[in-house]
């Protein structure tokens, strides 16, 4: 029950011994288990202050955003990465990747935009590394328009119609002059360490290595020793380049996991290694493609890798560093007291966590905001723009709108005073309440029901997707410590509720709830009866309701919902049919690459996959239900399918009804000293946790904003300055 402002219902939220989440305890000092973590390592010419190494990762943002991805870059170092490196910067117009945004270094004029990232680096004692790219037939060169090469006549690795062409003597010399060329200007821009890249199965090295892309007779094909040549010759290029000043590293995919027909750990990776020991001053190992690089959550837990590059240190003298979305430090430091890695490797956990070394060092490790491995950070890559976090809301944001994810200002001027009421404690409402209590202030968080964590409570019970839950944690964790915030649970509102409380700022974060009607992408008018006994919606399931087997899933929304209701009804010994009308199941997910993971795991546990179909109608047959299905590209090949239930993932409604009562009562908002009621996150417009996040916490920043300028552009832009 909720009760006034003054009286916190929470005894946690009123111990004086709770603090704001940003402001370590006094004394706080490091465990002594973890100072292994913070010892210097020499990489060459230059020394890591310690062993936190944000490898390269993309971004969104690369050449045409450089002072947004410089700002990102700038905030690891400050939050105490001892390495922090580029996106995969281009070499040459004849390799790029158009239209992602990734690093350019084609000629001297992309030197003032990389000095941004290295000097921001530098600012805080960060080492500045530059991941140096040339793609062969993994790019079809959309926007130069220049033929891919590759070490053999190919296709590119895209859908384009275009084929990479063989390469002679004379271009592997190009390309060897280019890579040279590019690393005496990283040096220029004062980058510390200089890639040769040779993973994720999109370097051009990896392609003369393996067999499965190099066709050659002469000296660069046929055996390994010759198919490694051309990676040998780029390293030593670039020790002699830049090795007195820069240290050199190599980025190997050790397994490409595709069995013998690839490069296997077991074998020619091992090999590799073994040939080139000594050559790079440091090895960064992993395993291709990307999409296996970065597993999900879902599918691969922390320090996954390590089974695969474990065998690295033992055939090299050098440093190594290996990636796994390490978020514990136990973890860690197990990882290099068993000789699997001399520096932790991070690209997800370090988005949603730039300060996850300072809170180690600082001994504030359940502060950490834990990476979730959803990999909506890749969606910003795969969709050309700038990356965001689910975990982490100002990703991206640092530069345009100014946000920094440890900080934020106090609320000033008339709005100090004012108290506010989140209803709802979802993921939005969560980090509203979470930011404003930050910011000052007096925060009370309603929750109707009896726990915290809204849609998350459902979604994380999910398989594969417990991860998903570190959302609700991590801000849980930080809330309890808030003595100006005041939780209530078990606290249903109504309009006159928050009328008769007298907060000044409302917001409704009440969230959504799924349509259980067919109303959807393909039908944008409802399709099905939702009285049916036989017909379910998501929520329905998570309401306990179990439905009969053989139960058809229609899957209209296109990301986890549906695969993984499949895949929970499948576990449960339940017949499964999942009917989409898109060409492949939950095809959103191949923005977060796990797509191809998804669909095969349900195939193993036997559902019956229907795709590029569309529900037409519904009839009950007897106890069941009799399903009518059309091509979405003929109505000349309908089929049917008989099941004894349904369950429609297809769209979801905001739960926005307080919202729209206390609008209709606006007459009555002076009177109760209510000064603004908004309506936030999924009860604004349903959509990803990362969305519902986002929302809250750009609510809580814009608190004292008020009243701004509508028509204003609401963050910065970077323009391109036109040349006279």
């Amino acid at each position: 029950m909720l009760f006034k402002p003054a009286q916190p219902t929470n005894p946690m939220t009123a111990d004086p011994t709770f603090r704001h989440a940003h402001a370590p305890a006094p004394g706080t000092t490091r465990d002594p288990r973890f100072d292994i973590l913070f010892e210097p390592v020499r990489i060459g010419p230059v020394i890591a202050k310690n062993r936190f190494y944000q490898v390269p990762h993309c971004n969104g943002m690369g050449h045409g955003r450089p002072a947004a991805l410089a700002a990102m870059r700038g905030v690891k170092a400050e939050g105490g990465w001892g390495v922090v490196c580029t996106e995969e910067v281009e070499i040459s117009p004849c390799s790029e990747i158009a239209p992602n945004f990734e690093g350019r270094l084609w000629d001297d004029r992309d030197l003032p935009a990389l000095r941004l990232m290295t000097d921001a680096c530098h600012e805080h004692g960060a080492l500045a590394g530059i991941e140096l790219m040339f793609n062969g037939y993994a790019t079809p060169n959309r926007y130069s328009r220049e033929i891919p090469m590759a070490p053999s006549h190919l296709p590119v690795r895209h859908l384009d119609p275009v084929q990479a062409r063989a390469m002679d003597k004379r271009d592997i010399g190009n390309v060897r002059r280019w890579h040279r060329n590019a690393a005496l200007h990283a040096r220029e821009a004062g980058f510390d360490l200089v890639y040769v890249y040779a993973g994720h199965d999109l370097g051009l090295p990896m392609h003369f290595i393996s067999r499965r892309t190099n066709r050659r007779s002469d000296e660069y094909g046929g055996s390994l020793e010759n198919r490694v040549r051309f990676l040998r010759e780029l390293i030593e290029d670039t020790k002699d380049a830049v090795g007195d000043r820069c240290g050199v590293v190599v980025r190997l995919a050790v397994d490409q996991l595709l069995g013998p027909g690839g490069i296997t750990a077991e074998s020619e990776g091992r090999d590799v290694i073994a040939m080139l020991a000594e050559l790079p001053d440091l090895w960064d190992v992993n395993i291709a493609d990307w999409s296996n690089d970065s597993v999900t959550a879902r599918f691969a837990d922390e320090g996954y890798q390590e089974r695969t590059i474990g065998f690295v240190k033992s055939v090299t003298s050098r440093p190594v560093v290996g990636v796994g979305r390490y978020t514990s430090p136990d973890a860690m430091v197990a990882a290099i007291r068993r000789g699997v890695m001399d520096l932790i490797g991070a690209a997800r956990p370090s988005i949603a966590d730039p300060f996850l070394p300072n809170k180690i060092d600082q001994g504030r490790v359940d502060e950490i905001r834990e990476c979730i491995g959803c990999n909506i950070c890749v969606t910003g890559d795969h969709l050309c723009v700038p990356i965001r976090c689910t975990q982490n809301p100002t990703m991206g944001e640092e530069w345009r709108r100014g946000w920094h994810p440890e900080r934020i200002a106090p609320v000033h001027g008339r709005h100090a005073s004012d108290t506010a009421l989140v209803i709802g404690a979802g993921p939005a409402g969560l980090e509203l309440a979470r930011a404003l209590g930050q910011r000052g202030v007096e925060v009370t968080l309603a929750e109707a029901g009896r726990r915290l964590g809204g849609r998350l409570l459902h979604e994380a019970a999910l398989p594969g997707l417990a991860s998903w839950m570190r959302v609700v944690d991590h801000r849980v964790h930080q809330l309890k410590r808030m003595p100006n915030v005041t939780i209530a649970l078990d606290s249903p509102m109504r309009a006159d509720d928050v009328l008769d409380f007298g907060f000044n700022r409302v917001f409704v974060a009440t969230g959504s709830r799924w349509r259980k009607d067919g109303l959807g992408r393909q039908h944008r008018q409802p399709l099905v009866d939702p009285t049916l006994a036989q017909v379910f919606s998501p929520d329905d399931i998570f309401g306990g309701a179990v439905p009969a087997s053989p139960v058809a899933i229609y899957d209209d929304d296109h990301y986890v919902m549906g695969g993984a209701l499949a895949e929970k009804f499948a576990r449960a010994g339940l017949e499964v049919h999942l009917v989409t009308p898109a060409s492949k199941v939950s095809e959103w997910t191949e923005m977060t690459m796990e797509q191809a993971r998804i669909q095969g795991r349900l195939l193993e546990l036997g559902v019956h996959l229907h795709t590029a179909v569309e529900l037409v109608d519904v009839t009950v047959t007897g106890a069941g239900l009799t399903i009518q299905l059309n091509s979405i590209y003929t109505t000349a090949r309908p089929s049917t399918l008989g099941c004894a239930s349904l369950v429609l993932v297809t769209m979801r409604d905001p739960c926005d009804e307080l919202w729209r009562e206390l609008l209709a009562r606006q007459d009555r908002w002076h009177e109760a000293a209510v000064r603004s009621v908004e309506c936030v996150g999924d009860a604004c417009a349903p959509g990803t946790v990362a969305a519902a996040v986002y929302a809250g916490h750009k609510a809580a920043r814009e608190f004292d904003a008020v009243g701004g300028d509508p028509d204003a552009v609401p963050f910065r832009r970077e323009m391109i300055r036109i040349e006279s």
